[in-house]
């Protein structure tokens, strides 16, 4: 029998295995207590962990206990308050079992607290959103390819070798080689004993001895494992297939976009960043930062750049059109674009955003979110936007009048829709 004891060392008190277990098992009280702890920190401070509490109540076991069984009749001596039927009141909380106030008999437990890692804090804090409309494309140009077992094969590198099927091929070459010479042996062995037990015929003993020795020689000379025994695990890459999809993020950087405003638009980008780098593998995310032009940025420049101007949206409405035509071909990858600004524009402009929208950019998206940052009223831009989303089921647009509101604005905004 072949016994496998595993001696890998977990960290202290982490055991992945029962970590997992845990998660699953307390999974509606954790994604509570993970909501809970967004009220209580910043955007900033989302890509992090979280020490949680779970009531003990939740991590109770339930347990069978035996009762004493059957009907049975008991006098109670002293009784003076009681008669048969009547109903007894639970005693009062805290006689026994709170632990939330002092006193000299109650006894209780503190609630369980538990350490979210980042990586699970954030599973939970995204598991319930997604791109909309996320489809497998034709691929074209890019393919992904995955590593998997393909049997074995008689040259690799050292790590990959499989001793067992090494050895086992070892040994089915030395039964086979050792034995003709091991029946030849044999034979001779038997012939000397016979020769041996009536001894005569001194010539033919010392034949067949020194043929024992030569036949003895020729199995030892069989080596124990050669080169060609030697298999190695064959590992090769297999296409498979893959979603592309592509972010635009457009941020409106103008004079009319104070610290304030700018600050919460930076602070959603930040949240959606950290949704699709966490949730997708195979996508990538285009900065766009306009006032009267717009420019292509990286995530630094994107986030951190003090550049502003006067306002013109549909720069970068045309400058995100003209990426997706050079760039980004519908058949091969799933675009989506979200956009923040006051809702302020250059006279005249509003229109040009929403025939740009409605004509040209709209078929060629997957989804538009729009996000006004603390509009007094909404303006032209905002209106004008109202005849995308009559036009356009995947088009949606909210407004974000205070910090605390951009959690629920993205959460409405990237909800995962019923199947």
């Amino acid at each position: 029998m072949t016994q496998i004891i595993d001696r890998r060392i977990n960290g202290k008190n982490k055991s992945a295995v029962n970590r997992q277990r845990f998660l699953r098992r307390f999974r509606q009280q954790i994604r509570k207590a993970v909501s809970d702890a967004i009220d209580s920190r910043s955007i900033t401070e989302i890509d992090h962990g979280e020490k949680i509490n779970i009531p003990t109540k939740d991590t109770h076991e339930p347990v069978f206990g035996h009762g004493p069984g059957g009907r049975r009749d008991a006098v109670h001596p002293g009784n003076k308050e009681f008669v048969t039927g009547d109903r007894i009141k639970r005693p009062p909380s805290g006689a026994g079992g709170g632990g939330s106030e002092a006193s000299n008999s109650g006894e209780g437990e503190d609630e369980f607290s538990f350490q979210l890692s980042r990586e699970e804090f954030l599973e939970f804090f995204f598991e319930d959103l997604e791109l909309p409309d996320l489809v497998k494309t034709q691929l074209t140009k890019v393919t992904n390819f995955k590593s998997v077992r393909a049997g074995y094969s008689t040259s690799g590198v050292p790590t990959n070798i499989d001793i067992v099927r090494s050895l086992s091929g070892a040994l089915a070459r030395r039964i086979a080689l050792r034995a003709p010479y091991a029946a030849e042996l044999k034979e001779v062995e038997a012939e000397l004993q016979a020769l041996q037990e009536k001894d005569e015929d001194q010539e033919r003993i010392a034949f067949l001895e020194e043929e024992i020795r030569r036949l003895e020689d020729k199995i030892a000379t069989v080596p124990f494992i050669d080169t060609f025994d030697l298999r190695y695990r064959n590992r090769i890459q297999e296409p498979s297939p893959t979603t592309q999809a592509v972010m635009f993020c457009l941020m409106d950087v103008s004079g009319s976009m104070d610290a304030t405003r700018k600050e919460m638009a930076k602070r959603f980008f930040i949240l959606l960043y950290l949704f699709l780098t966490k949730t997708y593998e195979n996508i990538q995310v285009v900065f766009i930062r306009h006032h009267t032009t717009a420019r292509e940025v990286d995530e630094e420049d994107f986030f951190y750049s003090r550049e502003t101007g006067g306002t013109v949206v549909s720069s970068a409405l045309e400058l995100m059109l003209k990426i997706i035509r050079e760039r980004f071909p519908t058949s091969d990858w799933n675009i989506y674009a979200a956009q923040a600004s006051d809702g302020d524009n250059w006279d005249g402009d509003s229109p040009n955003c929403s025939a740009l929208l409605n004509d040209s950019i709209m078929p060629l998206l997957q989804y538009f979110a729009y996000v006004e940052i603390m509009p007094h009223n909404h303006q032209s831009l905002w209106r004008h936007y109202e005849g995308v989303k009559a036009q356009h089921r995947n088009f949606d647009m909210q407004s974000i009048d205070d910090v605390n509101e951009i959690y629920p604005v993205f959460r409405k905004l990237f909800a995962r829709k019923p199947a």
